[in-house]
């Protein structure tokens, strides 16, 4: 995913910084060039051998050390960088390329980048607080620096409060948000449905299916890492939803209509890749559910069709796609949807097949629309997400 990409990791003097080792490691598994600078006060908190041994290349530290291959390094990796994470970054070191100091490799290099940067406070609740730090967050937010909001919890000294650096996996997902794919989206607005509804029968059972919600959310986060504004209608699902993305949850059909219906006016393009449960009781009243020796009987009416309701009202210019599950005459009757609901394309499945359907991360798809299929072999469901939208963008 980031093969060709160089990611520098700016490494200061905090406790936090063990948790650096592991970024460095993901970073070089999505095939990045990872380049680590640490201060001298941050290997009093982990070695710069950890990195080295992680990633084949020298840890930075001295701008002065003559033990690399000539050139006026902190420049040739400024330009370099497609981004720039110090983390965790401390009150020193913000201060420090707040007022523009560059007295040492890591902030030598950070001020002679062109590229995103991107600020991870960590340190004490009091010491964040403090207004002078505050006043040197907003000057560099000012300047163009992007800054991930402390965590709250327990503190290095038994203090409860904000000032925790996030976990790895959330500054992945801000360097895969900036230089993961070409922002091609930009300034489209998508809308997204994902997961399966569900419809209560009494306080206890409910009727739903077995969707994960992982082809929607993966839609989504695909949308998101190209630049799009995107909003997720979200029922029940396995995964957790992307970040950078507006998430409104919904439990039921009715619910996820009525927050599709208020958005979709707004929308460049809307992809409903929820499964919504088809039916749902007619009342909660006792006398419409019978129960006979261990028998129930619920009576049971059809829930809204969003999809069909989305291309009725489709406004000019609006990209409807939907999502078709089958397991007989995939293509024939996905193409009656594509023709019944007035969508501009669906994406058909078939249950049937290996690899694809509910539960799984991997997904084959046929790309529908009213003059052309196209079949994608198995892969991913991230890698069918931008395939899907990379189809919708000619549209």
């Amino acid at each position: 995913m980031l093969k060709g990409k160089t990611v520098v990791l700016g490494v200061t003097g905090s406790i936090a910084a063990y948790k650096i080792a592991n970024l460095a490691r993901m970073l070089k598994k999505l095939h990045a060039d990872v380049q680590v600078l640490m201060t001298k006060n941050a290997v009093n908190f982990i070695n710069p051998i950890t990195f080295e041994s992680l990633l084949g290349t020298k840890c930075l530290i001295d701008t002065f050390d003559r033990n690399f291959q000539y050139s006026v390094e902190h420049v040739a990796l400024a330009k370099r960088a497609d981004v720039v994470l110090i983390a965790p970054a401390s009150a020193n070191v913000i201060g420090k390329i707040a007022g523009g100091i560059a007295d040492d490799m890591l902030t030598t290099t950070v001020m002679a980048c062109p590229c995103k940067k991107i600020i991870s406070p960590a340190m004490n609740h009091n010491m964040l607080h403090n207004p002078i730090v505050q006043d040197n967050i907003e000057k560099l937010r000012r300047f163009g620096y992007e800054i991930i909001p402390s965590d709250n919890g327990m503190l290095a000294n038994g203090d409860i409060g904000d000032g925790r650096m996030p976990d790895e996996n959330v500054l992945l997902e801000y360097i895969l948000r900036e230089i993961a794919c070409e922002k091609d989206m930009v300034g489209r607005k998508v809308l997204v449905t994902a997961g399966a509804t569900r419809e209560s029968i009494d306080p206890v059972r409910f009727i739903t299916n077995h969707s994960s919600g992982r082809m929607g959310f993966a839609m989504a986060e695909a949308a998101m890492l190209r630049g799009a504004e995107v909003t997720l209608v979200a029922a029940h699902a396995d995964v957790q939803p992307p970040m950078f993305v507006d998430v409104v949850n919904v439990v039921s059909a009715e619910d996820m209509f009525n927050a599709v219906t208020q958005r979709a006016a707004d929308c460049d393009i809307i992809i409903k890749a929820a499964a919504v449960a088809d039916y749902t009781p007619v009342t909660t009243a006792d006398s419409k559910i019978k129960k006979s020796d261990g028998d129930m009987k619920i009576e049971l009416k059809r829930t809204k069709d969003i999809l069909k309701h989305l291309g009725e009202n489709k406004r000019e210019g609006q990209i409807i796609c939907g999502f078709s599950m089958e397991t007989d005459n995939v293509i024939e009757n996905s193409r009656k949807k594509l023709t019944s609901k007035n969508c501009d394309m669906i994406c058909a499945n078939s249950l049937r097949t290996a690899g694809a359907g509910f539960g799984t991360d991997t997904n084959v798809i046929t790309m529908i629309t009213k003059d052309s299929e196209q079949e994608l072999p198995l892969m991913s469901k991230e890698d069918a997400a931008h395939m899907i939208l990379d189809r919708i963008k000619t549209l």
